[in-house]
């Protein structure tokens, strides 16, 4: 069903609600009046640089941590007091997680589904995720990637309503990574409210209704992936290499341009569409030709970037807290393709909201 679809359907109900959340440690707030809500049946994500607040607003929504302040109802529970039937609803992939080493990934799934009155088919999950061929494997012989489908195949066995997906495709390959991407889209349609965490922002831009970025705890936009693009402070990147050379002058006049760059002998102008109707008459008037010419609209990192980019300095005089050692990676979508680039940071958290699988549990700095 396409996205729009979806985002008419949800508006029936309210399945997370999250109202004015704040949470501080050692005095310093990192999530600071924290306000949103997520639909039924839409796919939500949550971006934002590494300290930003992401992961204990997350862990707040699963019941892994108490607020200091504000509410959090998933399917109208609290998930601190009504965390026992919180789990029966809401399945979750932390970001790093364990499970005892020796245990095969059959038997973990045989495991999980035990848990639940009406769980999901064990060995549909495997075959989607690509593990039947790995259901005698011990868990400490599996790659990275085929730890990262386990997790999500049991952050899905309980049949959940709700699912938390923290950095969903971290260290799965391309080919592995569409695929996930496929069944996340297939397990929406089936009417899951899925919450996304993610530093990959095609995967942003791919799979998510609505984005909401926080930076320095704070909520700093909240829209779909169109509508945060359209608020890049540029919309167009025109890069071509000028023979003769064409002075930085005569492309500052051109209308709606908002910066210009040049680099190896290639002039980068970013701006708007008018932009782009005016380089080449300009290039015609001063008789320059434009070399390997490319157009190109912005991303959601551009407007990622733009977001947060005023943020990011005050993170770095201490309001950000440590999340990680990710860099959220730039990509420009170009005539030729798009290139989008984004790594994971490093979860850090007790025990799953909704699997019960344990997470490497350290001292909580977000």
């Amino acid at each position: 069903m396409p996205r729009a679809a979806h985002q008419c359907e949800a508006r029936a109900m309210t399945v997370i609600e999250v109202s004015g959340l704040r949470k501080a440690y050692g005095g310093r707030a990192v999530v600071d009046g924290v306000s949103f809500t997520v639909e039924k049946g839409e796919i939500f994500g949550i971006l934002g640089p590494n300290g930003a607040g992401k992961t204990t607003t997350v862990e707040c929504v699963e019941g892994l941590r108490t607020p200091d302040a504000g509410t959090v109802r998933v399917a109208g529970l609290d998930p601190v007091a009504d965390h026992d039937r919180l789990t029966r609803v809401l399945g979750a992939q932390l970001q790093e997680s364990e499970l005892q080493p020796k245990i095969t990934v059959r038997e973990a799934l045989e495991l999980y589904a035990a848990c639940y009155p009406a769980p999901a088919d064990w060995r549909e999950l495997a075959a989607r995720l690509g593990l039947t061929d790995k259901l005698r494997s011990r868990f400490d012989k599996l790659s990275g990637g085929q730890k990262q489908r386990l997790f999500i195949a049991l952050a899905l066995i309980g049949n959940p309503r709700v699912v938390v997906l923290d950095e969903l495709t971290t260290g799965l390959d391309p080919r592995a990574r569409r695929h996930t991407w496929e069944l996340i889209e297939e397990v929406r349609a089936s009417g899951v409210t899925v919450l996304l965490v993610t530093h990959l922002m095609e995967e942003a831009q791919r799979l998510c209704d609505r984005v909401a970025v926080i930076n320095a705890g704070r909520l700093v936009a909240l829209d779909t992936p169109e509508g945060l693009i359209a608020r890049a402070a540029h919309t167009t990147v025109i890069s071509f290499s000028p023979s003769p050379s064409l002075g930085a002058a005569e492309l500052s006049r051109l209308p709606g341009v908002a910066s210009i760059r040049e680099k190896d002998g290639r002039v980068v102008v970013e701006g708007t569409d008018e932009t782009v109707d005016a380089v080449v008459p300009l290039l015609a008037l001063h008789r320059v030709t434009g070399h390997h010419l490319r157009i190109s609209d912005a991303t959601l990192d551009d407007a990622f970037l733009d977001l947060t980019s005023a943020g990011t300095a005050a993170a770095g005089t201490g309001t950000g807290a440590a999340e990680g050692t990710a860099a959220a990676g730039t990509g420009t979508g170009t005539a030729e393709g798009t290139a989008a680039a984004g790594t994971g940071t490093t979860r850090r958290a007790g025990t799953t909201a909704g699997t019960g699988a344990a997470s490497a549990a350290d001292k909580e700095t977000q």
